[in-house]
């Protein structure tokens, strides 16, 4: 029977972990750790008040201002990393001065020269890094996956891929203003290609290897820094799929509840993940939160993360993280996983900046 939550918390043989950054991405990797067995969180940092006022609610008994204070005032086997992108380099450098292994939202960097700079680090320190690359956790990908290894459309010469989300501005009318750096692609690393494409790009490698990115458009909606829709072309040599790659961040009234599309045309069939889909995501969140609160009772696993199964996706990434720190052993989405992703949005970008500069000379007329 897995330990109580209280058993968790003061153990002293679970794997002690600080949260680094706990906006909205940050506290639901807080909120899977806290559930998780074997997993002491011992610490968070945020900037801002509120989001170290939500932490100690959630159940973190210290919370800091900076991260840095945290690295250094804390004993821990392993940090979130849930700061903005522009943070993610300097985080990892202050982990691995403290001998600390790394779970790193995406994207793991802001440019491949920026990773590499991150896992060299990371090399000489002895520390693992991990990126939050969650589609693969997803049931209804792993379902896709299933069907696709088990030979039962035979070769898939086309797939396709679209992932939506909302807009930074929010739903409209947006009354709030957002905060920065979502909206600035020096401190994000680029726009919807990087929030989503990314991990787009790595459930595509997970199902066909290696990808070639043969063209590439970007679009904006609004009149803001960075794209907010791309569109990419890409060739699996080792498959021979051509796929077509869709990621957009909308100002959506209402957002789809299915807000990614994967579908595999076979030779003999089609697999699509809304096959795989639960018939309902969220129907039964009320009884599963009233089962939570009885497991803190009984000693058994809570399932916080059940009707919600974005959220246990997170919930498995992270978990499975941690196993591989436990074991010594290289995390099952690397920080090379991570590197690969930001590679081929470098190059979609590039190639989409060359299509745009292209221009028609007029033909010489003589008379």
């Amino acid at each position: 029977m897995p330990p109580t939550l209280l058993g968790r918390w003061t153990d002293s043989s679970a794997l002690s972990i600080g949260v680094l950054g706990v906006g909205n991405i940050g506290m639901v990797h807080l909120k899977s750790a806290v559930a998780m067995p074997d997993v002491d969180v011992v610490a968070a940092a945020d900037a801002l008040p509120a989001n170290r006022d939500r932490a100690e609610r959630a159940g973190v008994a210290r919370t800091y201002d900076d991260y840095t204070t945290l690295l250094d005032a804390e004993d821990l086997d392993a940090a979130v990393v849930a700061l903005p992108p522009f943070l993610h380099a300097d985080a990892v450098e202050r982990a691995a001065e403290a001998g600390v292994d790394v779970f790193v939202e995406k994207p793991l960097a802001r440019s491949t020269d920026e990773a590499d700079e991150m896992l060299e680090t990371a090399r000489e320190a002895g520390i693992a890094v991990g990126v939050d690359h969650t589609l693969r956790y997803q049931p209804d990908m792993a379902g896709v996956k299933a069907d696709y290894d088990d030979g039962t459309v035979g070769h898939v010469p086309y797939a396709s891929i679209t992932r939506l989300n909302d807009h930074p501005l929010g739903r409209p009318p947006a009354d709030d203003a957002p905060p920065e750096w979502p909206l600035d692609p020096d401190a994000a690393g680029g726009g919807s290609l990087v929030e989503l494409g990314v991990h787009c790009f790595d459930v595509l490698e997970w199902l066909f290897g290696d990808l070639e990115v043969r063209d590439a458009a970007m679009g904006q909606s609004l009149n803001i820094p960075a794209e907010d829709a791309a569109t990419v072309l890409l060739q699996a040599p080792e498959t021979g799929t051509t796929i077509t790659l869709h990621c957009g961040t909308y100002q959506w009234e209402q957002l789809p509840e299915v807000n990614t599309r994967l579908r595999l045309e076979g030779i003999t069939g089609t697999i699509s993940n809304q096959d795989h889909l639960p018939e309902n995501f969220y129907a039964s969140a009320a009884t599963s939160a009233l089962s939570n609160v009885a497991s803190r009772f009984t000693g058994s696993e809570p399932d916080v993360f059940g009707p919600t199964f974005y959220l246990q996706a997170h919930y498995d990434a992270l978990a499975d993280f941690c196993d591989a720190v436990r074991e010594g052993e290289t995390p099952p989405v690397d920080g090379a996983d991570g590197r690969r992703t930001i590679e081929l949005a470098e190059t979609a970008y590039e190639l989409a900046a060359a299509a745009e500069g292209d221009t028609l000379e007029a033909p010489e007329v003589t008379l």
